[in-house]
């Protein structure tokens, strides 16, 4: 059955459905969702990050967050990405909402992201699991040295991540844990 994807305006309300190469073909806007898990156990934050698998269609073996996708139709967006951790990683636990952006990337001529991207910030502290249809390995990474690596190797990241990460490292200064 093929995925279909919930198409949204720019204010994140609901204006059909597509199937998911279509949509990222077209390019048409759509709801997704990136996952972030913190690991405040330690002395130092540290942020999980995956290299997504190198045989995905698009970012193939690019460093980003935890675990990104999208809900399906009918599908409330927090269960949508619990139910994506569990999948991808193995894992299960709370998540809240910390931002939100809009981004379009050109990745060819015929294929596009073009999301209303949530960023969904969750702690964790234990082992992952991935699945490695989806993920190629896994790192946890403290703060300075993500903020270095985004600086000085920005290339090795997915597209997404260098808008979202930036947020996400903002809101973990200002928000004590």
């Amino acid at each position: 059955m093929e995925e279909q994807l919930i198409l949204v305006d720019l204010q994140d309300r609901e204006i059909g459905r597509m199937e998911k190469l279509a949509a990222h073909k077209q390019p048409a806007l759509h709801r997704a969702f990136s996952i972030f898990l913190v690991d405040s156990q330690q002395e130092k934050e540290r942020i999980l990050i995956q290299q997504r698998a190198f045989e995905k269609y698009h970012a193939g073996g690019l460093w980003a967050n935890a675990c990104c996708s999208h809900p399906r139709p009918g599908e409330a967006l927090l269960d949508a990405a619990k139910r994506r951790l569990n999948e991808e990683l193995g894992i299960v636990c709370d998540l809240q909402e910390i931002g939100h952006f809009v981004y379009l990337h050109r990745f060819n001529d015929t294929l596009f992201e073009y999301e209303y991207d949530h960023i969904l910030l969750g702690y964790y502290s234990g082992s992952v699991f991935p699945d490695p249809r989806e993920i190629a390995k896994t790192q946890w990474l403290e703060e300075a040295e993500l903020s270095k690596q985004l600086l000085t190797e920005p290339g090795k990241f997915a597209p997404w991540f260098l808008t979202a990460a930036p947020i996400v490292l903002e809101w973990i200064k200002n928000n004590i844990i």
